[in-house]
């Protein structure tokens, strides 16, 4: 009858196949026949959830266990969200199409886009976590829950400091999912065919390493709004939670096939991973810190994942999945033996996320063969000074030798990422960013050997800086909306070239960011105040409601710049100080230290720097072995 009903609705939203389920690929079980469901849901909407790498991994993951069925929920569009609440039709899972109401787990994945082409932060979806429960008709906060159902778990790297969300969520898993997942599930299984109650399966849960149970620990505050002290609350549970760390991504479970979507996803293609973590330490890069130690995978066993995914999805793009492609150690070996599979099947080869400084000439001879779209590199900041105190550790002189590389290639589109807002920025500093966009135009035009019949096409994208947890400038302040105002008149009124195209991201959304990256636990309220108000999709422009969230923020007592415009001292306890993503924190002080001075760090195969991360995999690091 539900299925009756959902299929009434289809003809009246946009993109119904959004909803139908079905895709090639999708995981269909007897229901009857498993022990545990599991609905795993994305907090945005299908053609951005469809995209993410993580997303894929673990849902062939859970499916590939004998008695867990995992099916895919993703956040309905506001025209099916206001049918199904007319209709009072609960949210479902697109494989069963059944109500999240009959899971035993409602798992949420909060990540974001490391490859640049989307600027979406997760944090910023924290509403829709919210509205998603409400569709579902589960009660939101955790405390109103009760049984052995409905446990909602949390993933993600937004969730390194998920204590804003602490009140709404059983289970936060820290770090890498591979191997926890199946161990809650194995544990879950077993309370559940005993009959235990939901706090015996939680304080079992809370003894796997990475499984973050909030509800075991009380907030004491001091009377300013700063945290005191994270307490447990009982003896059974750690007061430092461990991240989880898979340290073999060679024997790492990864998927041999992908759900092809109905409807197009943002990144509509084949994905091969091929390592994990950093090599470069750039001081604001939460991504490049949570993600250590480096691990890389073989290139027999990429070659063989990726065969495998374009082979069984017919998708006519592969993409190399990392932080930064280019510092994976056994690229020049990867890369010919990709190059002839992708060639001799018509597959074009993306990779994403290229450094300046080693962007090869032998590694443009190789991309020419197979792809001409435009090339995307990040300088991050205008100025040497201010890449210096970034720890960026690019020069000018190379990006203009990347660009030269690139022209001469034949590509005539090349894509610049920066940060505004950065610490220590000057205007010089935001006027550079113009300048540097316009000296690689005029470099093209200067190039004899440059394509012809084309025109240079220079796209600054300049993202607002967010101070995020477990990086050096974790301590920093974010600019103000007057500030970043300001800075934006710098930067248009430096360009003067009109090859040179410049797009930014909105001051209003960088505040609720700011904030919800580095709050505590007292603003559970402030979100679900917000979500009262209507906020969601806050991450999408044309949904996105500031009114809602400062309406919602006085209502609750709280003061956004308290959290977001404040510089933090060295020795003020963090909100997520009770929790170990393997980073000590006298490295990320010293870090802080040496960019206020204009140092720079050498990158991890130069220079081990101790940060930390190699203890919580058995002393396994890629960069440090291949230095």
């Amino acid at each position: 009858m539900r299925s009756q009903k959902i299929e009434k609705l289809l003809p009246s939203v946009q993109k119904p196949a959004r909803y139908t389920g079905g895709e090639p690929g999708s995981v269909v079980k007897d229901k009857q026949k498993v022990s545990v469901r599991f609905a795993f849901c994305f907090p945005d909407m299908y053609e951005i959830g469809m995209s993410h790498i993580g997303m894929k991994i673990l849902y062939g993951l859970l499916n590939s266990l004998e008695g867990v069925w995992c099916e895919r929920c993703f956040a309905p569009d506001i025209d099916m969200q206001e049918q199904m609440r007319a209709q009072d039709i609960p949210l479902f899972a697109l494989e069963s199409g059944d109500a999240l109401g009959e899971f035993d787990f409602i798992g949420f994945t909060m990540q974001y886009e490391l490859s640049y082409t989307n600027v979406l932060q997760y944090e910023m979806c924290y509403t829709n976590m919210l509205a998603m429960l409400s569709l579902a008709h589960i009660p939101l906060r955790s405390a109103q829950r009760e049984g052995l159902k409905n446990i909602v778990i949390v993933g993600g790297p937004c969730v390194c400091n998920p204590e804003p969300i602490a009140d709404f969520v059983d289970i936060i898993c820290l770090g890498e999912g591979e191997e926890l997942l199946p161990e809650i599930m194995a544990v879950y299984e077993e309370c559940k065919k005993n009959g235990a109650s939901r706090f015996e399966f939680l304080r079992r849960a809370a003894a796997l390493e990475g499984a973050y149970i909030p509800s075991f620990y009380h907030v004491i505050y001091h009377e300013d709004g700063t945290v005191k002290e994270v307490k447990p609350l009982y003896d059974f549970v750690p007061a430092t939670v461990k991240k989880r760390v898979v340290a073999d991504l060679d024997s790492a479970y990864f998927p041999k096939t992908f759900v092809v979507p109905f409807v197009q996803a943002v990144h509509d293609r084949a994905t091969a991973e091929v390592f994990r973590g950093c090599i470069r330490g750039c001081r604001f890069c939460q991504a490049g810190y949570i993600y250590r130690p480096i691990r890389e995978k073989s290139p027999e066993v990429v070659r063989s994942q990726a065969k495998s995914l374009c082979d069984s999805t017919g998708y006519e793009e592969l993409s190399l999945c990392s932080l930064s492609t280019s510092d994976y150690s056994a690229i020049e070996t990867l890369l010919p033996a990709l190059i002839d599979d992708c060639r001799d099947k018509k597959i074009n080869l993306s990779l994403p996320s290229l450094r300046v400084d080693n962007f090869s000439d032998s590694l443009a001879e190789k991309l020419a063969t197979v792809r001409r779209s435009g090339l995307t590199f990040a300088p991050e900041a205008g100025t040497q000074r201010l890449r210096d105190a970034i720890n960026k550790n690019v020069t000018e002189e190379e990006l203009m030798r990347t660009c030269r590389m690139a022209f001469e290639g034949g590509w005539s589109l090349v894509k610049l990422y920066f940060m505004m807002g950065l610490p220590t920025e000057t205007e010089e500093d935001v006027a550079g960013i113009s300048e540097l966009a316009c000296k690689a135009v005029d470099l093209f035009y200067a190039i004899p050997d440059r394509p012809k019949g084309r025109a240079v096409s220079i796209h600054v994208s300049c993202a607002s800086f967010i101070p995020k947890p477990f990086t050096p400038f974790q301590w920093e302040a974010a600019n103000d909306a007057a500030t970043l105002e300001r800075k934006k008149e710098v930067l248009l009124g430096a360009n003067r070239s009109k090859k040179v195209v410049i797009s930014y991201n909105n001051s209003s959304d960088t505040l609720i960011e700011a904030v919800l990256a580095k709050g505590s636990r007292r603003l559970s309220s402030v979100i679900e105040k917000a979500f009262e108000n209507g906020c969601h999709f806050d991450s999408w422009e044309e949904y996105f409601d500031f009114e809602g969230w400062t309406k919602a923020f006085e209502a609750c007592g709280e003061d956004p710049s308290f959290y977001a415009h404040r510089k933090i001292p060295f020795d003020e306890v963090l909100p997520w100080d009770h929790l170990d993503y393997g980073i000590r924190k006298e490295h990320l002080i010293k870090e802080n230290q040496k960019a206020h001075a204009g140092q720079t760090s050498p990158h991890c195969r130069q220079q081990c720097a101790a940060c930390g991360a190699d203890k919580l995999s058995g002393g396994v690091c890629h960069a440090r072995s291949k230095a």
